[in-house]
């Protein structure tokens, strides 16, 4: 019989959605475009390098996501895609998902649920189609909603939350382990940046290259009297390594967690890691780690026997699709647990303005801290690099400044000025993430002339006294 199911499957959906028989089927909620098709196979919305109508891995194939986005809109179906999906269950995939939908036909009565579809107003019946499905997508190990899921009132457990939930400015930048097998170069980092940010972010194996791991340097970052941010990629771990680093980070002390889902490992460098490496998206991460955090429990639904207490971020991507589609992935995430975002960086103000404008609309402003992204531009071929950069967007007018002026550091250093200037002025702004620094001076320098250290938005003045 299951044999039987798996080849009318695999020959009817294979058609008609070219299903992947991944066995836990979300057609029902994805406007029936089958989400496997991304090359990430992410569950929960399209991934940081997406852009209209192209894939961020393969520029041949169109964004599956941005497909889904389009057709849930015009079926009036947007809000179906805010409900936080689960990772797969590996034991089904290969077969048939028709089955669950059998046994959960045959436990409520096939004659009843025929009668109660016969009889139900077109409005109910649509309500009750939907609660089916639900239970079979959204397992008990799971329970996956489209609800805010905001933390519990509590004190500040960083540096980092205690400085944003204060309504003050943050400063936060970035800071990429070397490939060595030493501390040297990266403990005099850390002590270059003491006391110029209130959070160092420690990347983890970016651009899909190995350095040293994040949760080891985030460690040596808090012995050495810095509030890391540990940064993880759900690239590299399956749910199981994810729990056990998030327990360890726990047991360490570090307090500020950022998930991504982290780059293609086409991005990297020859040999290439597995493709086919997600186990889990950045939402599903969010979503663990809360769960963890909140409720005390691991996936398979053990307790954990201490408290862990965590800062919870995540990526947000304002130029990677249409403003009003990337909102609501940056909802999703901020539903299922994400308290502060830091943002890929920001050269095209007014793009960033409709994305900031677009996440206004769905509320999500007033219950997230939003960190922009800002990076030095050091000559061209930077330039040039970050330019095609999946997620990142240059507009002409700066790339002109930049080839034509004498200094480029000079600039440059002049444009982020300006976008700073400006970042500080919009509403939603919490603060500012620098990426990229390669001298500790240069950011000195921004820091001093652009006036950050004691500026405090008025939206963030606001937000703390409603706290």
């Amino acid at each position: 019989m299951e044999r039987a199911e798996e080849t009318f499957e695999r020959s009817l959906k294979g058609f008609l959605w070219g299903c992947r028989m991944c066995g836990n089927c979300l057609l029902q909620e994805t406007a029936f475009i089958c989400p496997m098709a991304c090359p990430k196979g992410l569950r929960n919305g399209p991934c940081g390098g997406s852009k209209p109508g192209q894939c961020c891995v393969d520029p041949s194939r169109p964004c599956i996501w941005y497909a889904i986005f389009e057709r849930a809109e015009k079926m009036g179906r947007m809000e179906k895609l805010l409900e936080v999906l689960p990772p797969l269950d590996w034991n089904k995939t290969g077969t048939s998902a028709l089955h669950d939908v059998y046994i959960q036909a045959k436990g409520y009565g096939l004659v009843n649920i025929a009668r109660s579809v016969i009889r139900a107003a077109p409005g109910e019946r649509v309500r009750k189609w939907d609660r089916f499905f639900s239970e079979i997508r959204q397992p008990d190990w799971w329970a996956g909603d489209a609800v805010p899921h905001n933390p519990p009132f509590h004190e500040p457990v960083s540096g980092l939350e205690r400085v944003l939930s204060q309504g003050r400015f943050a400063i936060t930048c970035e800071l990429v382990p070397p490939p060595t097998n030493s501390f040297h170069v990266f403990d005099k980092k850390i002590g270059q940046l003491k006391g110029l940010v209130d959070g160092v972010n420690i990347t983890d194996s970016p651009s899909a290259t190995p350095h040293i791991s994040s949760l080891v340097c985030a460690i040596r970052a808090a012995e050495l009297g810095m509030d890391p941010i540990l940064q993880m990629v759900a690239r590299d771990r399956t749910r199981i390594g994810f729990q056990g680093d998030v327990l360890g980070a726990a047991a360490s002390g570090i307090r500020n967690l950022l998930f991504i889902t982290g780059d293609h490992p086409s991005l990297g460098q020859i040999p290439y890691s597995r493709m086919d490496i997600w186990d889990f998206d950045s939402v599903q991460a969010v979503w663990m780690a809360r769960k963890m955090r909140d409720e005390g429990v691991l996936l398979d639904g053990r307790r954990i026997n201490d408290r862990v207490n965590f800062f919870i971020g995540a990526g947000s991507a304002p130029f990677a699709m249409t403003p009003r589609f990337q909102a609501l992935k940056t909802e999703k995430k901020v539903n299922a647990g994400a308290q502060f975002l830091q943002t890929n960086l920001v050269y095209d103000l007014p793009k960033f303005e409709a994305y900031l404008e677009a996440l206004d609309k769905r509320d999500v402003l007033k219950r997230v801290h939003l960190l922009a992204g800002v990076a030095p531009i050091r000559n061209i071929r930077a330039a040039n690099y970050l330019a095609e950069l999946p997620g990142v967007e240059i507009p002409n007018q700066i790339m002109a400044r930049l080839r034509s002026a004498r200094d480029v550091i000079k600039e440059s250093h002049q444009i982020n000025l300006e976008i700073i200037e400006q970042l500080k002025s919009l509403p939603g702004v919490d603060g500012i993430h620098f990426m990229a620094i390669v001298n500790t001076d240069d950011l000195k320098r921004l820091l001093k002339e652009s006036g950050l250290r004691g500026h405090t938005p008025e939206i963030s003045n606001i937000r703390a006294n409603e706290g």
